[in-house]
């Protein structure tokens, strides 16, 4: 069994939620990375992705270069833990249209990410098969959100679309 410790990148770089976003933005441009782990100390408090930045930040009446993190992140995230099975934690990625996931411990402190590039670079040749799977359910094209609150949608709350996997 393969868990999310033998392919999960640590030592993440991650912001504060009043940080601001500019900041943030900056951040993901010098790392070439999506997404930004938001921690209170080591707690993890939220996800903030250039997607947000952009969505959330621009969508709001207010000047992006006074924004924090806060203003745009996501909250309540899903995670993984360190050693939950790889094929699970990609069942659960797909279900939820997610690239990435935080890993935390037992009292939610940032321990590392795992992403579908984790997995395809450093999974067992054998499973090729789960991971381009699970790249096809979490690229399908997702509802539009029309309940009118457009920002504060945390990525817990993204729906399955009728999408189910054959076990391997």
């Amino acid at each position: 069994m393969t868990t999310v410790a033998d392919v999960m990148t640590r030592d993440v770089r991650t912001m504060k939620p009043d940080d601001s976003v500019v900041d943030a933005a900056r951040c993901m441009d010098e790392l070439n990375v999506g997404v930004i782990p938001v921690c209170e100390g080591d707690r993890l408090v939220g996800m903030v992705t250039d997607r947000d930045i952009v969505v959330r930040g621009l969508a709001q009446k207010g000047g992006v270069q006074d924004m924090k993190l806060a203003d745009v992140m996501s909250g309540h995230v899903r995670c993984a833990r360190e050693d939950d099975d790889i094929d699970q934690v990609l069942d659960e990625m797909a279900e939820a249209q997610i690239r990435r996931l935080p890993v935390v411990d037992g009292n939610q402190r940032l321990v590392g990410i795992v992403t579908l590039g984790d997995i395809a670079a450093k999974n067992p040749a054998g499973d090729e098969v789960d991971v381009a799977m699970s790249l096809g359910d979490i690229s399908s094209p997702a509802e539009p959100d029309r309940s009118g609150s457009g920002s504060g949608r945390s990525q817990s709350q993204s729906q399955s679309h009728g999408k189910t996997r054959t076990p391997h």
